[in-house]
């Protein structure tokens, strides 16, 4: 399964659904991005049914930028309920993405 495309316009309905969600913010210029994207394609995979898994490309997405405070890429962030609950901040291993995700279940 391929992480969602997350939009500011459509990141408050994917929240609004209340299952728990994984975003992360990401551009194709960032080389801890591209590092990223194959272990959170992987997610979507691993967490199919369970959480949500998305990108936000923030080159075409300020809003989400601006109201999350992400400030600097790549940056996961955590919800649960549609709440931010947890965010990292840079590149990470699988195992370490995978147990927090797992927090949200």
């Amino acid at each position: 399964m391929k992480p969602i495309e997350v939009t500011d316009q459509n990141l408050k309905s994917l929240l609004a659904e209340g299952k728990p969600m994984v975003v992360d913010f990401w551009a194709t210029w960032c080389g801890p991005c591209r590092m990223m994207s194959p272990i959170v394609d992987k997610m979507a995979d691993v967490f199919e049914d369970r959480v949500a898994v998305g990108k936000l490309n923030v080159d075409e997405n300020p809003e989400a930028c601006e109201e999350y405070g992400v400030m600097s890429i790549p940056t996961i962030l955590f919800f649960k309920n549609g709440e931010l609950v947890n965010r990292h901040v840079g590149a990470c291993p699988e195992a370490e993405l995978e147990r927090k995700i797992n927090t949200l279940l």
